[in-house]
């Protein structure tokens, strides 16, 4: 008999979502360095069929609008030459402690959902850089990277739809005062081991490397397993 823990539909949706993007990266690319047009309409087409298996990920796979939806925004994302090569986009996350071991969360303004700074990588900027500006711009706080903690798969981990990477650091508070973004920030504060909002985000994968860092624990970066067969094989 299968139980809740044996049911491999939620493994399955997560498979095709993530095939359904490598798919879409291919074809994406390709459409950016080909100038042959029976190349093109072949991408193009690979791109419906990842429309379609993504739309089957999100149980949507008789909506052609829906499928429509996910290939005009690859379509508006395609680019010419190296610029048209399809890459994870960047984030970056700030783990900032304070003297008392607790640490800096915000509440984003539009899900409600507590977590630690993040934002996108902005060009021009080291990773280390947008680790502070983020954590300045979203909590007043001023703050100095330690190191780097981990670096994940935000798509295979289930908080991204898209291919994402997450670089995660830790880093020490240095002055500021609370102040939340007037725009993305609904609160920010600073909270202890085992008092997280109850609406706190991923806390489970987290949480402990978090607090473990903020302590002085010294610890190697974290990163995904390596499957195998890399290709198929679900988490």
């Amino acid at each position: 008999m299968t139980t809740a823990d044996d049911d491999p539909t939620p493994n399955l949706a997560n498979d095709l979502a993530r095939w359904s993007e490598a798919l879409a990266g291919i074809a994406r690319t390709g459409m950016g360095f080909t100038e042959n047009l029976y190349e093109r309409e072949r991408f193009e087409e690979v791109l419906h069929v990842a429309g379609d298996i993504k739309a089957a990920s999100r149980g949507d796979e008789r909506s052609e609008s829906v499928r429509d939806e996910f290939v005009g925004e690859w379509v508006e994302s395609i680019g010419e030459g190296v610029p048209g090569y399809v890459t994870p986009k960047v984030a970056i996350g700030a783990i900032v402690g304070n003297d008392d071991d607790e640490i800096l969360l915000v509440q984003r303004k539009d899900s409600g959902i507590w977590l630690y700074p993040t934002g996108w990588a902005d060009v021009g900027y080291s990773p280390a850089e947008v680790a502070v500006k983020e954590v300045h711009e979203e909590t007043g706080i001023e703050c100095e990277p330690t190191r780097l903690l981990g670096v994940v798969d935000g798509q295979r981990m289930g908080f991204s739809r898209f291919g994402m990477y997450m670089l995660l650091f830790h880093c020490r508070a240095t002055g500021g005062a609370l102040e939340p973004h007037p725009l993305e920030t609904a609160d920010v504060g600073w909270f202890p081991n085992g008092g997280l909002p109850e609406a706190t985000a991923g806390a489970g994968w987290w949480s402990s490397m978090a607090f473990d860092a903020i302590s002085g624990v010294q610890a190697p970066a974290t990163f995904d397993d390596v499957r195998s067969p890399i290709w198929r094989q679900a988490d």
